[in-house]
């Protein structure tokens, strides 16, 4: 009988893996039988630049965290060597790599998989695999909303830049420019006002010779 250490030790390990799971957009369990050290030192490498996660776990130890769960179907490949391999953020990349993998190595077998929370089939895990990366649909998604805008940005552009050619000057610009030309009139209408106020008296005189 296991001793009691022993038991506290799987029950942490099983519960670190139910979260990791649980915490997972997508994952992929595999048969690793047969992969050399070397090519399963590239592999976790590979999966490690993509954020994916990648272990080796006992079939015992992956039963007790999927069960009870909606990835409780995943129990049925549960047999012979299991590594599973899980991503936070990108739902695409264990499939891609994986399968990719599993093309050219006969012995590395992809047994099932899970995304959002769902166990998928095989099918599914392959059209997966063959989607290109996620940053390169998040690029093809913000070239496809950028582009109407930055069509229209560039009309607007040539659109001030014809009015500038032409002279047709912000109103600002024009404001500015008028005001020498309003000063110039009121310079202008002073004088005048000037002779009327000098011909005042002239006025007064006149009139009080014509009274008398």
């Amino acid at each position: 009988m296991p001793s009691k250490a022993v038991l506290e030790e799987k029950k942490q390990l099983v519960a670190e893996l139910s979260k990791r799971i649980s915490e997972s957009c997508a994952g992929v369990i595999v048969d690793y039988k047969g992969i050399s050290v070397a090519d399963d030192t590239k592999l976790r490498a590979d999966l490690r630049k993509e954020g994916v996660e990648y272990t080796v776990v006992k079939n015992t130890l992956l039963h007790l965290a999927i069960d009870g769960t909606d990835l409780a179907d995943l129990d049925k490949v549960l047999e012979g060597t299991t590594a599973i391999a899980t991503s936070k953020e990108d739902n695409i990349a264990p499939a891609r790599i994986l399968c990719k993998y599993a093309e050219s190595n006969d012995n590395f077998k992809i047994k099932a998989g899970f995304l959002d929370g769902k166990v998928i089939d095989l099918a599914t895990l392959d059209a997966l695999a063959k989607l290109p990366s996620r940053e390169v649909l998040l690029a093809t998604v913000c070239n496809v909303f950028n582009a109407p805008i930055s069509a229209f940005a560039r009309a607007i552009q040539a659109v001030a830049d014809k009015k500038a050619a032409e002279g047709d000057a912000p109103v600002e610009e024009k404001v500015e420019a008028a005001a020498p030309v309003e000063e110039a009139k009121a310079e202008e209408a002073a004088p005048a006002e000037e002779k009327a106020e000098e011909a005042a008296p002239a006025e007064e005189a006149k009139a009080e010779e014509s009274a008398e």
